[in-house]
């Protein structure tokens, strides 16, 4: 029988044991709302935004100098968030695999030039109709960096792309083997090679010549094995390219420009957050600037050392290049034609005009 002193010793200890446990479970000093997790938005915008950002130019090229631009004003405008992985040389495919990659959004941002989009997108044919450009580029960029070249990159909605800007890549030239190029009718029975977009196939026919696509990392090899007899491209691509090696005319035409276009997936840069669209449309367009003036820097240097080559390297004459437009007419009537495209191309024709003129 326990004593009353060991009863009230053992009751003492049930009640600091008591004590203790309840204790215990009034919880932490730490107020409740500390320890709540961080809200789920907040989360996200956190996040890093890796950018896959791809080319098919060399890294010696003006549209580099572009993309680094972009990699560099993005990264830094963004505090670190976003990080801008850049693939140059064609390393994410071929040019139509890196369109399909942007549409379906296993590469996020891409340049790629507007001819090979047309299919994806009709409406954008428009910058490679033969001779819609003029020769003065400072023209080319008021209308495009304005209201008109935008309402055409809102049209890449319709094929999943947001259209960030145009980067202009030169105006292509005519390169050929053993033939003089003077009027459309020297190119007849001739084989171009063309990227595969139906307004360059037609732009051929046109002229006479047989136009023939051909992979652009098989267009080396394609001019030196006899399997084209020409081609055409910017001074630069064809310069990077060594194109001129196997050639023996390069042809200063103005036909038509190098029109590259920044295209991103629709659905991912609409998920950016207000900031981040911001931050991309500045890189975008300090990229541009970039690019471009890269390309003026460099395109007569470019010239001097083809020419230096020993290859026969002529410039149309004003009467030459009017009679390649008037042949070029029915190119734009043909291709051009739907209500919206036809509207359009007018306001196109006043716009350039005035821009030259002013």
């Amino acid at each position: 029988m326990l004593t009353n002193k060991r009863k009230l010793s053992l009751l003492l200890v049930l009640i600091l044991s008591l004590s203790m446990v309840l204790s215990a479970c009034s919880g932490s000093d730490t107020p409740a709302s500390e320890e709540e997790p961080a809200n789920e938005e907040e989360i996200v915008n956190e996040e890093e935004i890796v950018i896959k950002f791809s080319h098919n130019q060399p890294i010696t090229s003006p549209e580099h100098v572009g993309a680094e631009k972009f990699k560099e004003v993005a990264e830094a405008n963004s505090d670190g968030r976003i990080k801008v992985e850049i693939y140059p040389a064609g390393q994410m495919g071929s040019l139509r695999e890196q369109v399909e990659g942007v549409q379906i959004g296993t590469i996020n941002i891409s340049m790629q030039p507007s001819a090979v989009i047309s299919p994806f997108v009709d409406d954008i044919k428009v910058a490679d109709l033969p001779y819609i450009w003029p020769s003065d580029r400072e023209a080319i960029y008021e209308v495009l960096d304005g209201e008109l070249g935008r309402e055409l990159l809102d049209r890449l909605e319709q094929g999943g792309f947001y259209g960030l800007g145009y980067w202009f890549g030169g105006y292509k030239l005519f390169t050929t083997k053993s033939t003089a190029i003077h009027t459309p009718s020297d190119f007849t029975g001739l084989k171009m090679r063309v990227m595969e977009a139906p307004i360059l196939l037609s732009q051929y026919k046109a002229w006479g010549a047989n136009p023939i696509p051909l992979p652009y990392a098989e267009l080396y090899n394609g001019l030196q094995q006899g399997i084209v007899d020409g081609q055409e491209n910017p001074l630069q691509t064809i310069f990077l390219n060594n194109f001129h090696e196997v050639q023996d005319y390069v042809i200063k035409s103005y036909h038509g420009a190098m029109m590259y276009v920044m295209i991103a997936n629709q659905e991912w840069y609409e998920g950016l957050s207000e900031d981040m669209k911001a931050v991309v449309d500045e890189a975008e367009y300090e990229g541009r600037l970039a690019a471009r003036n890269a390309l003026s820097e460099t395109e007569a240097d470019f010239e001097e050392q083809i020419k230096a080559s020993g290859v026969n390297f002529y410039e149309l004459t004003p009467a030459e290049i009017e009679a390649f437009t008037e042949a070029s007419k029915p190119v734009h009537e043909e291709h051009y034609s739907t209500d919206w495209q036809k509207d359009y191309i007018q306001r196109l024709y006043i716009a350039l005009d005035e821009a030259v003129n002013n």
